[in-house]
């Protein structure tokens, strides 16, 4: 496909980020070419770069990586590619190959905790019909594993995380307090229970979510990471039109002793980050306590994805999602007005 360039485009100025991170640092006010066929590129803080291949069909692109979740190295290789995958299915695609990226302390560390950890990720890659078609490693001092994902989409119907209008409800499709009971975990006051039951959450892909929700009008999606719930609904509250989003807070999903775990202050070093750079752009913020902010601020892991599906279907689109074996809960709504967040 001729994709002609035709002017330049700038990343813009780092204090328009939503907290800027280290990328948002290196790009800012950096210039590439306009590429037309380039739809969402990084300006807009979506899941995933997508760029059109023709009238019917557009690829679709993501990264992510880190350091283990978990002791086990199995688990950690399912957590890191559902994780990865997630990033497709919240823009509606269906992905297709994964590159592996992996950083890995030779001699250290056995070789047999490195082929679990593949073995883990290929299962889930298995799952998710998408081929593991290379990758690339380097010898350092810690772990860190992820993958690049390629998928692909119809150019006219992908979701991106800003494209509420009115008029709709919230769902999400998992638990949150991923964070903070993984925490609990790895200083060994979870019970048994807790763990297997976080993991589960971990490795689920949201295959299944994404897959029902195309039946529906969704008008914007986002997957639930590091930046939180509240700091993921930020981003989709960044919308082109004068939209809020209203979080209805006492209806959110919360796995296990997370609750109890925010009171003790299991938290990571993210959790403040997420605060103090986007606390400020929440709307009643003050009526969550500091153990409640802990919480809707607690970065997660291969967590949830949140759609806003339009009114008049998301009851119907509620029961399909549960009838699939998804825990999926309407959490809010979004109505016209003054763009932003809203805690109620």
């Amino acid at each position: 496909m001729d994709d002609k360039i035709t002017s330049f485009t700038s990343f813009g100025g780092c204090s328009a980020k939503l907290g800027a991170a280290l990328l948002d640092k290196a790009l800012c006010d950096l210039k590439q070419p306009d590429y037309p066929n380039l739809l969402v590129a990084y300006q807009s803080s979506d899941d995933c770069g997508v760029y059109k291949l023709n009238d019917e069909l557009a690829m679709v692109q993501t990264i992510d990586f880190f350091p283990p979740v978990c002791e086990d190295p199995y688990l950690f290789g399912q957590i890191t590619a559902a994780n990865a995958l997630s990033d497709i299915y919240a823009m509606g695609a269906k992905p297709l190959t994964a590159v592996s990226v992996l950083c890995f302390p030779e001699g250290k560390l056995d070789d047999s905790y490195l082929r679990k950890m593949m073995q883990g990720a290929l299962s889930k890659l298995i799952e998710a019909e998408t081929a593991l078609v290379g990758g690339h490693s380097i010898n350092d001092a810690t772990v860190k594993f992820g993958f690049s994902v390629n998928g692909v989409v119809n150019p006219n119907s992908f979701w991106t995380n800003n494209g509420s209008k009115g008029d709709e409800l919230l769902i999400i499709t998992k638990p949150i307090g991923i964070g903070l009971v993984s925490n609990a975990v790895r200083a060994q006051v979870a019970s048994k229970e807790e763990a297997e039951e976080v993991f589960k959450v971990m490795t689920t892909l949201n295959r299944k979510a994404s897959e029902v929700l195309r039946n529906f009008e969704v008008r914007a999606c986002t997957d639930i990471t590091g930046f939180s719930l509240l700091g993921h609904l930020c981003e989709m509250a960044q919308t082109d039109g004068d939209v809020t989003l209203v979080l209805d807070y006492k209806r959110v999903p919360i796995i296990g002793n997370a609750k109890k775990y925010a009171q003790e202050d299991l938290t990571s070093a993210q959790t403040y980050k997420n605060i103090n750079d986007r606390g400020k752009f929440v709307g009643n913020l003050d009526i969550l306590s500091i153990e409640e902010q802990r919480l809707f601020f607690d970065p997660q892991t291969s967590g949830p994805l949140v759609a806003s599906v339009a009114k008049s279907e998301a009851d119907e689109a509620l029961k399909a999602l549960r009838s699939e074996g998804v825990d999926a809960h309407i959490i809010g709504y979004t109505e016209k007005g003054k763009k932003g967040l809203r805690i109620i």
